[in-house]
């Protein structure tokens, strides 16, 4: 008996959590936190909605915490057994995880003092762990380097092949021996794009039988990242001309090292104003120092970038900011600037501080570069709200907001049916789990799927199981 059990990440793209049951093992696939409304996520994340005691183990594709964000919370509540990770995910998870707790604390306080000023209709923060129970999940886990078969619990062997989302993601390959049969479930996580700088394409496993996949964009199609970076140029030029500051929430976590990357190929070609540009996230400054330990994960003109001692992450102009009061005078500088800084859905961290600043003038731009799930600030500017909350407070928008999806690290509809194909053609795939999308993409995704002759495909809700 194979079971998996899908409590988060389920018609929605936040919070994955997926439990794989035999007759011998029961095995976690991520442990990631909800993001959305701060009433909702607590109500989503403060318990987990398992036993940690059945767990035999975590298997962790990669650092983003929708993904990992709540292993110290798993820790705090008593878990003990080994988490398996890549190495450059485990490295990820350390600042991550450790800065996921510290903004916890960090917001929490400054709400606190918000509420004393008598801003009586605000609700509180609570905060989820601390930054021991994070060193506590990173001592538990246990990395395994790309294309090694670990055996993880009984029965139940891991193998972990490049993703190509970000720096150490992995599409996580079950192979499980139960009452004597044998059942190969690829699980890709979240699945990259092809062509995109830095990274590797996606590995494609052979001989799934099942295959659980995202579908954060199984309803549209990415235009050509050379079309993102125009875009970008063309955002940054015309908000420059108005003496305005551009403002790129941005996960500290790949898509601020690809935007880094981004603006030194436009200041290479001549494209990027004279304008200062600030990375002011101290985790973003942390985890770049960690791809720098891992050329391992690069494509090749990346790593011959990194050989000939240029870095991919550095040019004139470029300023990591990590001081709080030096992030604090950013927004006090007159004229234009270029300010990257996380959350990138703008829940939490720096860019809220620069977002309250900045959104109330129209000469400065928000862009946004990454998908932004429901009910967080980031979707509400996305909608172009003429109002929005931050810190709980009402600030009318007048800053114009920008979207380039294209920047995306996630596969497309093309992208994701070319998987799903590939994976087809290398084996005996008998069905097709949809994670990590919310119900619209999943639909037309679906019915692309079954229009290609899949014999399965399932969509489940959250707490569903499907027996395989």
């Amino acid at each position: 008996m194979i079971e998996i059990e899908f409590l988060g990440g389920a018609q929605t793209v936040t919070g994955s959590k997926h439990l794989v049951r035999t007759s011998r093992a029961t095995v976690l696939l991520e442990c990631g936190l909800f993001q959305g409304r701060r009433r909702d996520a607590w109500a989503q994340n403060h318990e987990l909605p398992f036993d940690h005691e059945a767990l035999d183990a975590v298997v962790l594709s990669h650092a983003h915490i929708d993904h990992s964000g709540a292993l110290p919370l798993l820790y705090k509540q008593g878990y003990r057994g080994s988490i398996f990770a890549t190495p450059a995910t485990r490295d990820l998870c350390v600042p991550m995880l450790m800065d996921a707790a510290m903004i916890q604390e960090a917001d929490a306080r400054h709400i606190d003092r918000l509420i004393e000023r008598d801003h009586a209709d605000i609700e509180p923060a609570q905060v989820l762990y601390s930054r021991d129970d994070a060193v506590g999940a990173v001592e538990l886990m246990i990395t395994v380097p790309y294309r090694r078969r670990q055996v993880v619990a009984p029965g139940v062997t891991c193998t972990f092949l490049d993703a190509g989302h970000v720096l150490g993601s992995a599409v996580v390959v079950l192979d499980i021996d139960d009452d004597g049969e044998h059942t190969r479930i690829a699980f890709t996580g979240d699945l990259g794009r092809h062509h995109l700088p830095i990274l590797r394409d996606p590995e494609v496993p052979d001989g799934a039988h099942c295959l659980i996949m995202e579908s954060t964009y199984g309803d549209r199609l990415h235009a050509p990242i050379e079309q993102a970076g125009d875009a970008l140029a063309e955002v940054i030029q015309r908000t420059f001309k108005r003496g305005g500051k551009v403002i790129i929430p941005s996960f500290a976590l790949e898509r601020a090292q690809e935007i880094v990357y981004e603006l030194k190929q436009l200041k290479a070609s001549g494209r990027l104003p004279n304008i200062p540009v600030y990375v002011d996230s101290p985790l973003t400054v942390k985890l770049t120092e960690v791809f720098k330990q891992h050329p391992d994960c690069y494509d090749r003109e990346t790593f011959d970038l990194l050989n000939s001692g240029d870095s991919p992450f550095d040019f004139e102009g470029l300023h990591y900011v990590s001081d709080v009061e030096e992030s604090k005078a950013i927004d006090a500088k007159p004229g234009p600037a270029i300010i990257i800084s996380a959350s990138g859905m703008c829940e939490g961290g720096r860019v809220l501080h620069h977002l309250r600043a900045a959104i109330g003038r129209p000469e400065n731009t928000v862009v946004i570069v990454g998908f932004q799930a429901e009910h967080t600030l980031g979707r509400r500017l996305v909608e172009q709200r003429d109002e929005v909350r931050i810190f709980g407070l009402p600030y009318r928008r007048e800053a114009e907001v920008a979207v380039l999806n294209g920047f995306s690290a996630h596969a497309d509809q093309a992208g994701l049916l070319d998987y799903a194909e590939s994976v087809r053609r290398r084996g005996k795939l008998r069905r097709v789990i949809l994670v990590h999308g919310e119900p619209g993409a999943q639909a037309v995704l679906r019915k692309e799927l079954d229009e290609r002759g899949f014999p399965t495909v399932d969509a489940p809700s959250a707490g569903q199981r499907i027996r395989l």
